[in-house]
C-alpha cells in the first residue's frame, strides 16, 4: 500500500524552462533590458550586419530571431503577469493559450551557433528537407536541415515553437543523415 507522501506528483511547470515571448516589432532589445532589470533571465540571439546608407557603412545587431525573446523561468501566473506586464511583451508562444517551452537543446544549439563565431543569418522555416547531425567542427552533435543555396550547402537549425529558423554555410562532409 502506497501513503501520499510516496506518490510525489511532479509539475513540470515548477522547474524554470525557456519559453519564447512573442514581442512588438523592434522591441526586442527593449524587452532584453526591461527583463534583465527585474532580474528575469533572458536571452536574445543577435548577430552583426553591415548597414548601408548613401554616406556611409555601419555595423549593427540584429536579432537573429526578429520579435523574439526567450525567458527562462517557472510557467507560473505570477512569472507570466510579471513578463507580459512589460511595454513591448505581447504574448508567449504557446497552445490553447498555454506557454509551452522551448527545448533545451535548442537554445543550447543556438548559444553554440553564436559562440562558434560562424556567420548565421535568419533562414525561412523548412518543411521539407534532410534532418541531419553534424559530426564534425564547432557544431558537433547539432541536429538540424541540410538545404542547398547557389551551389553551397547550408545547416538550417529550426527552432520549431516559434517556426523561425537560422541558417550557416557548412561542408556537406561534415554532417551525416539521420
Amino acid at each position: 500500500m502506497t501513503r501520499p507522501q510516496d506518490t510525489l506528483s511532479f509539475d513540470p511547470s515548477s522547474q524554470p524552462r525557456w519559453y519564447a515571448l512573442y514581442t512588438r516589432s523592434r522591441f526586442e532589445k527593449k524587452m532584453l533590458a526591461a527583463l534583465s532589470e527585474r532580474g528575469v533571465e533572458v536571452f536574445l540571439p543577435m548577430r552583426e550586419v553591415t548597414r548601408r546608407w548613401k554616406d556611409r557603412k555601419k555595423k549593427v545587431w540584429l536579432p537573429l530571431f526578429p520579435g523574439y525573446v526567450f525567458v527562462r523561468h517557472e510557467d507560473t501566473a505570477e512569472n507570466r503577469y510579471r513578463v507580459l506586464n512589460l511595454p513591448g511583451a505581447v504574448r508567449f508562444v504557446g497552445f490553447e493559450g498555454r506557454a509551452e517551452p522551448v527545448p533545451d537543446g535548442q537554445i543550447v544549439a543556438i548559444r553554440r551557433f553564436l559562440e562558434a563565431s560562424i556567420s548565421a543569418d535568419p533562414y525561412p522555416y523548412a518543411r521539407v528537407g534532410t534532418r541531419v547531425e553534424v559530426t564534425a567542427g564547432p557544431l558537433k552533435g547539432v541536429v538540424g536541415v541540410l538545404v542547398e543555396k547557389r551551389g553551397r550547402f547550408r545547416f538550417v537549425l529550426q527552432v520549431d515553437l516559434i517556426r523561425q529558423a537560422v541558417a550557416v554555410d557548412i561542408d556537406a562532409s561534415d554532417v551525416r543523415p539521420l
